[in-house]
């Protein structure tokens, strides 16, 4: 079960980091302009975003395995429509289907990995060992990425889903086991509705503002729709009998401080990460393969790492941890900030080996702090939170650290200004993010599970008296 799920969020995350490097034959087989480069990025990172919390929320209602299965279906025949699309248009339509696909399988996944662990500090202990091996994806797209395209061209990346793909509908058919929270009531329809287009219509202003103009009228037209969505969202949320988003939640500290921290987590790593590549490809002239194995040290240190913070939360509890790793991740990227063109690599990789360290201390500890403070049922709403959090934070911190670059150039500052600036302001995000859990965070550890009550034994049964005497012999008085 462990390795049907964390093998599905692979594909989702490997997903998230391949299409980099096979963007320039893209432009150059399809004959691509810029902005049908963004598209073919952003419309998976936007419908990922719009979907998590429905899809989580779904998973509990419909059953977890069949939604994860579902998902599944979708996103490997999506990869099968990318790979053969004769154009951009029928490409970013399959980027679409992709993203439907994956927000059903993320917070499915976690959420079987949830249902499958009651007792909490074991489900820490998984939680920390889903967000390693799942994190391979992170640090394997960029390398076979570049490698696949360099070989066989840019359909190549989306083919290698499917044989993932095939193997997971047919184990996860004999593996997984169906879950479902069945009672909550009648599906809250207007709630699913105004979250999906006001999460979408948030996104969509942030990924086309950095383009567009954070002034030009339909970014502001798109923030304020947004803004009046999700306001009409929270209203509906205050006064449903069986809202799909419980806004009490937001009462329990563990639960609003988690999230909070994790679009931090989302903003800071995204954001960073969206830069590691172009720094070694544009400022230090390496190849796109090349930059794709130098960014290992961030990605290895999270996967290597992310099966420990588990059992370190479950130890020191979930304030420390997460403390101390935002703080670590925040020291490595301020001093990436003062990394140039000439610096060796000897002297860069450590940088990002700690920003991976510190990033790997902190998520799967706020993943399982936002499962914690909710109902364990409610297994999949927990993580489609805590999923969708963290992706608004991703498209934010793409937007704004884009933003920083280009203030930097329109400045007259090199591309090289620019992205040493970015890595400060995200350093800096993330310095003040440990400040603040480190005051709010609750110090709790994952609560142990109660020990059985035994009931006494019962006190053996007396022994039955021997029979008197006149019935151990027969009569033969008789006779």
């Amino acid at each position: 079960m462990l390795v049907v799920t964390c093998l599905g969020q692979f594909m989702v995350l490997l997903d998230n980091t391949i299409v980099g490097a096979a963007l320039p034959d893209m432009q150059h087989r399809l004959g691509a302009e810029l902005t049908g480069l963004q598209w073919i990025v952003d419309a998976y990172v936007l419908l990922v975003a719009m979907l998590l919390l429905s899809g989580g929320v779904f998973a509990d209602r419909f059953g977890r395995k069949r939604v994860y299965l579902s998902g599944v279906a979708v996103f490997t025949a999506a990869s099968v429509l990318c790979s053969v699309a004769p154009s951009v248009g029928w490409l970013v339509a399959g980027r679409v289907l992709q993203g439907v696909g994956a927000a059903a399988l993320s917070p499915a996944s976690l959420a079987l990995l949830v249902a499958a662990h009651p007792a909490p500090k074991e489900r820490v202990r998984a939680i920390g060992l889903w967000a390693g091996l799942s994190g391979i994806g992170l640090a394997a797209g960029p390398v076979v990425g570049g490698a696949l395209t360099q070989a066989f061209g840019w359909p190549a990346i989306f083919l290698v889903n499917v044989p993932i793909g095939v193997v997971l509908l047919v184990a996860g058919r004999r593996v997984l086991k169906e879950s479902r929270t069945p009672e909550r009531g009648a599906l809250d329809i207007p709630g699913t509705i105004l979250s999906v287009l006001g999460v979408g219509t948030l996104s969509y202003a942030l990924i086309e503002g950095g383009s567009r103009g954070w002034t030009s009228p339909v970014i502001l037209g798109g923030f304020a729709a947004a803004a009046v969505l999700l306001g009409a969202f929270v209203a509906v949320e205050r006064r449903h009998p069986a809202p799909m988003l419980p806004l009490g939640l937001f009462r329990q500290r563990l639960f609003t401080v988690s999230n909070s921290a994790m679009i931090v987590v989302g903003f800071a790593l995204m954001g960073s990460y969206f830069f590691f590549s172009q720094f070694f490809v544009y400022v230090q002239g390496s190849s796109i393969l090349m930059a794709g194995l130098q960014t290992l040290p961030a990605t290895l240190a999270m996967v290597v790492v992310s099966p420990f913070a588990g059992r370190l939360a479950a130890r020191y509890g979930y304030r420390s941890v997460v403390t101390g790793g935002l703080a670590l991740a925040g020291l490595g990227l301020v001093a990436l900030g003062w990394v140039h063109a000439d610096t060796g690599y000897a002297n860069v990789w450590w940088r990002l080996a700690m920003v991976g360290i510190g990033f790997a201390l902190t998520m799967s500890p706020l993943t399982g702090a936002a499962i914690q403070a909710v109902d364990p049922q409610e297994g999949g709403l927990a993580s489609g939170v805590s999923s969708t959090t963290r992706q608004i934070g991703a498209v934010l911190g793409v937007a704004v650290l884009g933003a920083v670059v280009r203030a930097f150039q329109s400045g007259g500052a090199s591309f090289e200004a620019g992205l040493e600036g970015a890595f400060v302001v995200a350093g800096a995000v993330t310095l003040a993010a440990a400040v603040c859990t480190g005051l709010w965070l609750v110090s709790s550890r994952p609560t142990p599970e109660p020990a059985p009550v035994l009931a006494p034994e019962p006190a053996p049964e007396p022994a039955p008296e021997p029979a008197p005497v006149s019935q151990q012999r027969p009569d033969l008085s008789a006779r």
